[in-house]
């Protein structure tokens, strides 16, 4: 999984698989939700991220096991 936040577009960019996105769909306003061939969320786009997201661009990990 990969995290990217690009001040310059203010996109905050989440992709869990690396592979080619098929399709793209604006689920909510400003949330774009992209897909594989099979139908599988393969990343979440935030646009304006800055004022949906706190402190874009900083990520906190936690894993439970």
């Amino acid at each position: 999984m990969k995290v990217n936040y690009d001040a310059r577009t203010d996109t905050l960019t989440v992709i869990f698989r690396d592979v080619p996105v098929a399709e793209s769909d604006e689920e909510k306003p400003g949330v774009i939700l992209d897909y594989d061939t099979a139908g599988n969320i393969v990343s979440i786009e935030v646009l304006d991220a800055s004022q949906r997201v706190e402190e874009p661009g900083s990520v906190t990990m936690h894993t439970e096991r």
